[in-house]
């Protein structure tokens, strides 16, 4: 049987359905477009998708009245004006918040988004791994009204790490104009952010009654210095605990009794509770009012509970 040729027509038309087939399969290898950035959002965390970054919005983020956070008072003025500067586009500095575990170096900067939000203030929330994209991010958000803060919680680096050497570069500047619209906010349990070494002791030098640090030391005071700012927080004494605690307290909507004998009862909980922990904080007092706060709702028949498959009140 001798079979016919295709006409001009259906060659053409075999023709495309076959680049279409190709096509399909080489947008199954090709990485999806990025979101892109919805600008009505207050926050934003970098994500990766590979290779390649995008920021995503956190359309709630955690709220934090600065007004809740106590015993730190000197450490809110300097945060609050350096941030008030920044949103005045007047000159303000990078600011590196150190000090004690759980002493509100991170609910400090949040604090800061809650109160000028509205008034323009951003926030990225960027991980110490992705520093390395720093420019990138700069990029984005140059051409912006609005004032970006960029986050980095818990920083501390090797010294050979890649986000390091992004860091330093940023803090410092490049050949190219820094933007006005980006500031850094970092808070660190290490004021020297780089691990230091008993060997680096050995270094130093001394000339005459003068004591010279080696170069090891030198380098990582240096990269602490390239903050403008550094603000310190230091443990929690008894008293500033238990104010925490009552503060925390009523955030949660538990009242404070107003008879000393119940309250020198809630505070011995609370004492107790820190001890469990072995540290007294504003972390752990926020702790320990969630968990009151939470057990005298359960005891009140308050809250949610799933019912056969569905949500209802615990009181139902």
């Amino acid at each position: 049987m001798k079979l016919q040729p295709l006409s001009v027509g259906e060659s053409l038309q075999a023709l495309l359905m076959r680049a279409e087939a190709v096509l399909t399969r080489l947008e199954s290898l090709l990485p999806a477009p990025l979101p892109k950035p919805n600008w009505k959002a207050r926050a934003f965390r970098w994500r990766k998708r590979g290779e390649r970054g995008y920021l995503h919005a956190v359309m709630h983020p955690h709220v934090i009245r600065l007004d809740d956070l106590v015993a730190i008072d000197e450490q809110k003025r300097v945060i609050d004006a350096n941030t008030r500067q920044f949103l005045a586009g007047l000159p303000a500095n990078n600011v590196l918040l150190t000090g004690s575990r759980g002493t509100g170096k991170s609910s400090l900067v949040k604090a800061m988004l809650a109160k000028y939000g509205n008034k323009g203030l951003r926030l990225i929330e960027v991980d110490k791994g992705d520093l390395v994209d720093l420019p990138d991010i700069v990029d984005l958000i140059a051409d912006r009204a609005e004032r970006f803060v960029v986050f980095c919680d818990d920083l501390s680096f090797d010294a050979n790490e890649p986000g390091y050497k992004a860091l330093k570069v940023m803090l410092d500047g490049t050949i190219a104009v820094a933007s006005s619209n980006v500031l850094i906010y970092a808070t660190s349990n290490r004021r020297h952010l780089l691990p230091e070494y008993f060997s680096e002791n050995l270094e130093t030098r001394h000339v005459g009654e003068e004591v010279h640090p080696g170069e090891s030391v030198e380098e990582k005071i240096s990269f602490s210095e390239r903050f403008g700012l550094w603000v310190s927080f230091y443990p929690f004494s008894q008293d500033d605990y238990l104010a925490a605690v009552d503060a925390w307290l009523e955030y949660h909507g538990v009242s404070i009794p107003r008879q000393a004998k119940a309250v020198d009862a809630l505070h011995r909980d609370a004492i107790q509770f820190a001890l469990q922990r072995g540290s007294r904080s504003g972390r752990v007092a926020w702790q320990f009012a969630r968990d009151r706060a939470g057990a005298r709702a359960l005891q009140a028949g308050k809250g949610v509970a799933r019912v056969s498959g569905r949500v209802s009140s615990a009181g139902e």
